[in-house]
């Protein structure tokens, strides 16, 4: 499965990345929110030809558009508009806004930072990624 991974933090997405693999998925990583911002507009336009993401792992708060505005963006290109989305975040974010997050920008979950340990974060993604099949 291909993961798209974005987060500005490199530790963080170097990581994810890494876990990725270990688990048997083929991580694409992104930077910035721009960077994704750029892949989606290869999408709209028909020109991207490269792997496509089967699952979204960002980051809310990056340079460029946020995971929240990338997420709502994703749910209105074709080819992405069904595959699970998870954010992560440092914030604490109550319920509602949790609430909100899912129903305005289409968003299965959000994890909080720091990551909780790998074994219990496999469990939280496989579990998103098996509920959006």
């Amino acid at each position: 499965m291909n993961w798209l991974i974005a987060e500005d933090e490199a530790d963080i997405r170097n990581l994810v990345a890494m876990m990725c693999q270990v688990w048997g998925h083929n991580p694409m990583t992104y930077e910035s929110g721009h960077k994704v911002w750029e892949l989606l507009d290869q999408l709209d336009a028909g020109t991207y030809s490269g792997e496509m993401p089967e699952f979204a792992l960002m980051d809310i708060r990056m340079p460029g558009r946020r995971g929240d505005e990338l997420s709502k963006r994703m749910r209105t290109v074709e080819q992405l508009k069904n595959i699970p989305i998870v954010l992560m975040t440092a914030f604490v974010l109550s319920d509602e806004e949790m609430a909100h997050m899912k129903e305005e920008f289409g968003i299965d979950h959000v994890i909080n930072k720091p990551l909780p340990d790998f074994d219990r974060l496999k469990v939280i993604i496989d579990k998103v990624i098996a509920d959006k099949s």
